[in-house]
């Protein structure tokens, strides 16, 4: 059980630097933004004395709400009964928000010395919880605007999906392993495609100014996923003849 986050001393508290330097990246795009808000958002909290629990807790709130507006409009967004772009920037805006929670739990969790293996696991559980909300959403979305899309497409994206979130609890720790741990610019730049925070960001574009092609994104994120997992297996099973 993690203690209490001592009283903030304006003097001493950590600065939105200090909890920057402890963010566990994601990406170029996690880290240019995503993380950084999360930082401030972590200084914020210490200032007010919330356990990191609490912002984990608002990752989730924040996140399934959305998701849960969007898949209540997606039927009346198709039929033409709403307009596409509130919806689309409420999940643009609400999605990122809840990803900057995760991510400012975590930074202040390791800065005031509040980790704990029930936080860590809570924090996965969310984690869990608001991308098969936010997966529900897409899912709903494409389906509402294109009604005959396969059903099998919709299980693979939801299957495959979670890969992401997978690899990146495994590589945590000091068994983990990265199969290009390039971090040159053009390489980053690739990455995007499984960069966590790029990737709702264009989910939130999508849906905010063409949710037609939703089926289009989940279709590229379903063989992007899906290629990485099949990379990953190998990848494994070559480490793991190695030893």
């Amino acid at each position: 059980m993690s203690t209490p986050s001592p009283a903030a001393d304006p003097r001493t508290a950590p600065s939105a630097a200090d909890y920057y330097a402890v963010n566990r990246g994601g990406g170029l795009f996690s880290e240019a933004i995503s993380q950084r808000i999360g930082a401030r958002i972590a200084v914020s909290a210490h200032k007010h004395r919330l356990a990191p629990t609490v912002l984990t807790v608002f990752n989730l709130g924040i996140g399934g709400l959305v998701s849960i507006v969007v898949i209540g409009a997606a039927e009346p967004i198709a039929d033409g009964r709403v307009w596409a772009w509130p919806i689309g920037l409420l999940a643009l805006v609400g999605w990122q928000l809840a990803y900057a929670f995760d991510c400012a739990d975590g930074q202040l969790a390791r800065v005031t010395g509040q980790t704990s293996a029930a936080g860590a696991r809570l924090d996965v559980l969310c984690d869990v919880a608001v991308q098969i909300s936010l997966v529900a959403a897409l899912a709903a979305t494409a389906e509402a605007q294109v009604p005959d899309t396969p059903a099998w497409l919709l299980a693979a994206f939801a299957g495959t999906w979670m890969v992401n979130l997978v690899t990146s609890v495994m590589q945590t720790g000091d068994k983990g392993a990265s199969m290009v741990t390039s971090r040159s610019l053009p390489v980053r730049l690739v990455k995007l495609v499984r960069d966590y925070g790029a990737v709702i960001a264009l989910a939130g574009v999508v849906l905010t100014v063409m949710p037609e092609w939703t089926i289009w994104f989940i279709g590229l994120f379903t063989l992007v996923n899906a290629a990485f997992l099949a990379a990953s297996v190998m990848f494994s099973a070559r480490e793991a003849l190695r030893d």
